[in-house]
């Protein structure tokens, strides 16, 4: 049994969910794993996978969890940040919302 292993970085740019962890994950580089056995017999080389699993913060913050995913629910995961603004894009800048603030409270 010959088995490969694929390992990837991936990007989200805002705090996202992905099914198989219980909490928001924030934005970051993540570390995605994936391992495929070579199908034997055939005349070429093919793979199927085994698993795939994903680096994540711990609960507590001190530490890394692996977790088993879907390649799809990956996908579908990083399909939603890619369509939406980057973290903060949809705020205007801080000292835009304090002028705005001020111009509120002035009578």
């Amino acid at each position: 049994m010959t088995i490969r292993t694929i390992r990837r970085t991936i990007t989200f740019r805002r705090p996202f969910y992905l099914k198989g962890v219980d909490r928001l994950l924030p934005p970051g580089d993540y570390s995605v794993v994936t391992d495929e056995e070579l199908i034997e017999g055939l005349s070429f080389s093919a793979y199927h996978r085994v698993s795939t699993v994903i680096f994540v913060p711990a609960p507590s913050g001190s530490g890394i969890e692996m977790v088993t995913i879907e390649p799809l629910d990956l996908e579908a995961a990083l399909e939603r940040d890619a369509a939406s603004p980057p973290y903060g894009a949809d705020q205007p800048p801080q000292d835009e919302i304090s002028d705005q603030a001020a111009k509120r409270t002035n009578y």
